[in-house]
């Protein structure tokens, strides 16, 4: 982003730069230069418009409160006028211009004129004083066409007004497009006029706490009922959603669970179920006729409602093994001449597409779509990883990506320990800002499919708003940037140095947002020629003051303070933690240092690791890397089946003192701690068969549901070998391990 004296004030160093720097724009636009001088809003101003933006206009009245002037009236201090920018009369590019004596903001469309009066509002918002604007002029377009926002109102139901405030703060950073969830198996939300058992009971179940309901016999309530919990829109209601966002530039698209997560369905119409009983299966039974009858019913009523161009259908982790079972399945694949039951959900997408087609609609679905042929015109919504989107757009289908590891924003945002119940993961701010929608192995001519990006907001852990509140907001701005701003225009550190101002602006609009936290987050570079590590910290505080020691201690206003990454030959335990003035903030973080025996030598895998987390492959476990607080961190090396078996070459008979090797446990994605751990030394690997092992026995207990780490430790004094094996069978789930370190 260009700024007037950008390198005067690097030169003097971010203080100088915070100090100075007064407009602070989230995304970043294309051009921005500040100027001398402000504009003041007084009693006096008022706000004029292009005829063509009158509503743009109201809309900035609204929320800015400023006057707008009559019909015809055309001299406001704060104008909106039509100017094409580009040649497209829809552009969403705009300029915005501050000085002293008014505000000017071009556009040669609505979405243009729109975001051009989020900017303004923004810069407003961002100021100690919101009526005293700094001068500036701002030149800007978006990168993607699709900026997408989630929320799952199934698992939790969220009121109206929230709903509405959610689409403000959308607008507020131009995200385009809010992805509303609004049926699962926790909850059908929408009145369907000609299925009103979907409101009367699949819209209300027996727990309030969704994961208490889940390990529950999972039933449904009728409303009304004293101990039902649920609740849905009407189709008014929704009405009102879509024209509110429409109006604020945001497209709403409803997602209809198909064929999978559909139990609350089931419940109440069990006929389209292959057991054709409630409370046995979650997918539809795709033999039945009955089940499209009913699906083209639904999204009829939807359509009514929703003008949006897609219409998601989920199509996400559906069970197969009933129509395996169901003779209505089996023969409609006989008939269909479809070969497997990935095939038999792919005729259900293509029928529903076609559908959707017929009534100038498009199918949009999650990246399982692709599971036995993608319909013709889907665009794929790509979750698991960035696979699916590569495999879509490579084939010509348009996508959405939302890769869980940068785009799931129900996964921790700092250290576990310190946060409130998730389902697991970590994805901290600087992560999704990291994001790039296009991936590097898609061909360069494919790279116009990928639309855009989305967050996604699964509310299984969050029954309230304040709870989406902290798992969105500040990582929707990282998002936001990402989706919005060119490439090079991306710059980490000056995006935080911006989000200060923004903290303002969210609390001005009482977001409950997630406070920069002081936990430091090490890292580690491994030197081998000099044989040391070096370690350097990274903290979400903005100019941090951190000290630190390494010999264990906890460091106190008088240590060392850290200014460039340290240097540590051999061990060491690096202390080191955040101070305010002279007071210690949060809990110091400590690194043991540990450049081992095992370091880059060869380790025979006599068990695989998982094809799905593969970390490092054969030099994870010696590269002297610990993981993260993620095992998705490409540092943690997941196992399944048997679990860890692996045979360390230390090159030459030695003398050793001891091992360990890491394990996590977070048991909401399935990950566990192994059983045990053996260990054994030997200088022939054929002769482990008779040396009996040295075993440590785990103490986490399954039932511990937050993230736990543990080193399983050995001394190995009086041991001599060349050859270390080290076994961990896995106890269930996942295994996950990081470093053995062997002195």
């Amino acid at each position: 982003m260009k700024r007037i004296g950008l390198m005067a004030l690097l030169a003097a160093g971010m203080t100088a730069q915070a100090q100075t720097q007064r407009v602070n724009v989230i995304p970043a636009p294309v051009l921005l230069q500040e100027a001398a001088g402000q504009f003041t809003i007084t009693s006096q101003t008022v706000i004029s418009a292009d005829p063509v933006f009158r509503d743009a206009a109201a809309l900035l009245s609204e929320q800015s409160g400023i006057p707008l002037q009559g019909k015809g009236a055309q001299t406001g201090n704060i104008r909106i006028l039509k100017e094409i920018l580009r040649k497209q009369a829809d552009s969403a590019a705009y300029r915005l211009i501050i000085d002293p004596q008014s505000v000017k903001i071009y556009a040669s469309g609505r979405a243009g004129a729109l975001h051009g009066i989020y900017t303004l509002l923004q810069i407003m918002g961002t100021q100690p004083n919101q009526r005293v604007l700094p001068a500036v002029a701002i030149s800007d377009e978006p990168r993607f066409t699709y900026r997408g926002l989630h929320l799952d109102v199934s698992r939790h139901f969220f009121p109206l007004e929230f709903v509405y405030k959610y689409i403000d703060l959308m607008a507020m950073y131009k995200m385009n497009v809010f992805h509303w969830h609004i049926t699962d198996g926790a909850g059908w939300r929408l009145e369907i006029k000609k299925y009103p058992a979907l409101t009367q009971q699949a819209a209300w179940r027996t727990h309030a706490n969704y994961m208490e309901w889940w390990k529950s016999p999972r039933h449904y309530l009728e409303e009304g009922n004293p101990n039902a919990y649920g609740g849905y829109y009407t189709q008014d209601e929704a009405r009102k959603v879509v024209a509110y966002a429409a109006r604020r530039g945001i497209t709403v698209i409803p997602e209809i669970e198909m064929p999978g997560h559909s139990e609350e369905v089931l419940a109440v119409y069990p006929h389209l179920s292959c057991a054709g009983e409630p409370y046995k299966q979650s997918e539809f039974c795709l033999g039945n006729d009955s089940t499209f009858t009913f699906l083209e019913d639904v999204l009829r009523e939807v359509m009514a409602i929703f003008p949006s161009k897609y219409i998601h259908i989920g199509g996400d982790e559906a069970d197969k093994s009933a129509w395996k079972k169901c003779p209505k399945c089996q023969r409609r694949m006989q008939h269909e001449h479809l070969a497997n039951e990935e095939a038999l959900q792919s005729y259900a997408v293509k029928r529903t597409e076609k559908f959707l087609i017929a009534n100038g609609r498009k199918l949009m679905g999650w990246d399982e779509i692709l599971e036995g042929g993608l319909a013709p015109e889907a665009t794929v919504m790509s979750w698991r990883g960035e696979k699916g989107g590569i495999t879509a757009a490579s084939e010509g289908h348009d996508v959405v990506m939302t890769p869980g590891g940068y785009c799931y924003f129900d996964s921790y945002q700092s250290d576990p320990s310190t946060e409130p119940l998730t389902i697991g993961g970590y994805l901290p701010l600087s992560k999704v800002y990291s994001y790039e929608p296009v991936p590097a192995e898609l061909p360069a001519d494919k790279a116009h499919h990928v639309l855009g990006a989305q967050a996604n907001v699964w509310a299984e852990y969050m029954p309230a708003t304040y709870q989406v509140e902290y798992m969105v907001f500040p990582r929707m701005l990282a998002l936001s940037e990402v989706v919005w701003s060119q490439k090079d225009k991306r710059n980490w550190n000056d995006f935080k140095t911006r989000l200060q101002a923004h903290y303002r602006l969210l609390q001005r609009k009482q977001v409950n947002y997630y406070r920069p936290s002081v936990q430091l987050e090490p890292k580690t570079v491994i030197d081998t020629v000099r044989r040391l590590t070096i370690v350097s910290f990274e903290t979400e505080q903005y100019q941090p003051v951190i000290r630190y020691t390494l010999n264990g201690t906890r460091p106190n206003a008088t240590s060392a303070l850290y200014t460039t990454p340290v240097e540590v030959p051999g061990t060491a335990q690096l202390t080191a933690a955040v101070f305010r003035d002279t007071m210690l903030m949060g809990r110091p973080v400590t690194v043991p240092v540990h450049y081992h025996k095992a370091i880059g030598k060869t380790v025979t895998y006599n068990t695989p690791w998982s094809g799905s987390y593969p970390a490092q492959k054969a030099a994870t476990l010696v590269n002297g890397y610990r993981g993260s607080l993620t095992y998705g961190d490409g540092q943690w090396q997941g196992f399944l089946g048997k679990g860890v078996d692996v045979t360390i070459d230390l090159g030459t008979s030695q003398s050793l003192e001891s091992l360990s090797i890491g394990f996590m446990q977070i048991t909401g994605p399935g990950v566990y701690m192994p059983t045990e751990v053996k260990v054994q030394v030997a200088d022939d690997p054929k002769a482990f068969e008779n040396i009996p092992a040295i075993t440590v026995a785990n103490d986490v207990p399954p039932a511990h549901e937050k993230l736990i780490f543990k080193d399983f430790t050995f001394d190995l004094r009086g041991q001599k070998g060349r050859y270390i094996r080290v076994k961990a069978p896995v106890q269930k789930g996942f295994l996950f391990t990081d470093e053995i370190i062997v002195y």
